[in-house]
């Protein structure tokens, strides 16, 4: 009697194609981590040799004999994009010559401090910034108006730092704290009309970003504000009592990153301690049941717009007190929106959001440097940025990339995965 028997499993014959498709299904249900953050940034770095390599013509004119001699364009290329990123690091964490000379008594500690100097510099009005963005996700909001905010908290520091006779250091915290309370209305209107009516806040803040700038550029060119002196578009000049204390000259770094720090520390705190913080996460995972719970959702949307609002304020505060010493009808810069791309590289979360604002701050400065001594336009330090927040924002791509294994708690890419 003949007995059937089972066929032995059938061997995975998946195409190569379909195996890194199934990889990131896998992936992209599982959870973000410090090493999808460097390997975006490495990702970002390549594609960017390979931008600058491209955008310089007498590297270009070597591959034009590629195949006859490729190592004059290999050449060629390793020394620009070598030059170009040295100079990245120089501008932006120290000069190896800067530091050499300091230390034979040649040069001074000023120049061998600078660079780290100017990455701070660019980096303390961000982490406000980024902090506005990331609080408010944290809640559930989209937070675009940081700019209108920021452009708020200058206005409101910038008159006070030449509107009021005070003392130094009292006059410095008045026109901080007005710069709060400025970012802080701003931040109140679409958070009261989210709670109200229900408006989306994405839509009211981005009206209040032009009003802001409107209101800014009107400002700026009435009695009392305008520079008596000046027939152009620009304000008085700024106390000195009021500014942020900085280093000596030619150091730009001020106490702004100081209190950046304090106020990454004071929202991871309470965000992650106190009833309030509690309250905010509540709402941002589930509103209706938050209110099941007894908590109020439209309390917590107009308290959390406020904060976020009086942060992005204190961005902007920190933007005029500390590197402008008059308004002007740009002196906010893109502080707000840049603050979008600092809280989505650091995950929204505040100590991550730190770090993110000085690697931003450390690309400004370093691509400053890379413009005036290889000749690479500054634009493609944004084009850098940009790719590292693409990669950021796409990390299942990035793990499919390098092969990075799924998170045993992506059963549903799994199971996804399965069916390919």
């Amino acid at each position: 009697m003949s007995t059937d028997t089972e066929a032995p499993p059938a061997k995975d014959d998946k195409k190569p194609d379909d195996a890194f498709l199934s990889l990131f299904l896998r992936n992209l249900w599982s959870a973000n981590t410090v090493t999808v953050t460097v390997l975006s940034i490495f990702l970002a770095l390549v594609i960017g040799a390979v931008l600058i390599a491209l955008s310089d013509p007498n590297v270009l004119a070597t591959f034009a004999y590629f195949t006859a001699r490729p190592s004059d364009a290999v050449e060629a290329s390793w020394t620009l994009i070598s030059a170009a990123y040295a100079d990245l690091f120089k501008g932006a964490i120290f000069d190896p010559a800067a530091v050499q000379a300091w230390a034979n008594g040649t040069g001074t500690w000023q120049a061998a401090l600078n660079p780290i100097s100017e990455t701070l510099t660019y980096a303390a009005p961000l982490v406000f910034t980024g902090l506005s963005v990331a609080i408010a996700f944290r809640g559930g909001l989209f937070n675009i108006g940081g700019q209108g905010q920021a452009i708020l908290g200058c206005v409101v520091a910038g008159v006070a730092g030449f509107a009021f006779g005070l003392p130094p250091v009292v006059h410095m915290l008045v026109a901080l704290l007005g710069g709060a309370i400025g970012g802080a209305l701003w931040g109140f209107l679409p958070g009261l009309l989210k709670a109200r009516t229900g408006a989306h806040e994405v839509i009211t803040t981005i009206m209040l970003n032009y009003t802001a700038l409107l209101f800014l550029s009107w400002l700026i060119l009435q009695p009392g504000v305008q520079d008596p002196e000046r027939s152009d578009a620009i304000s008085k000049t700024i106390d000195s009592s009021a500014a942020l204390t900085s280093m000596p000259a030619p150091l730009r770094m001020h106490l702004g990153i100081v209190f950046a720090v304090l106020a990454t520390a004071g929202v991871a705190w309470l965000i992650n301690r106190s009833a309030f913080g509690f309250e905010l996460r509540a709402v941002g995972v589930n509103p209706p049941a938050a209110k099941t719970a007894g908590i109020s959702v439209a309390k917590t949307y107009t308290l959390l717009m406020v904060v976020a609002g009086a942060l992005a304020g204190l961005g902007g505060a920190t933007q005029v007190l500390g590197t402008a010493d008059k308004l002007t009808a740009q002196v906010a810069g893109n502080i707000g929106f840049d603050g979008l791309l600092v809280a989505l590289l650091g995950r929204n979360r505040p100590w991550g959001t730190l770090f993110a604002a000085i690697l931003y701050g450390a690309l400004r400065a370093g691509g400053n440097l890379m413009q005036v001594d290889v000749g690479i336009s500054l634009e493609l330090v944004t084009v850098l940025q940009a790719l590292i927040v693409i990669f950021i924002a796409a990390p299942a791509l990035v793990k499919a990339i390098f092969q990075l294994r799924a998170a045993r708690s992506a059963r549903l890419g799994a199971s996804m995965a399965k069916g390919w």
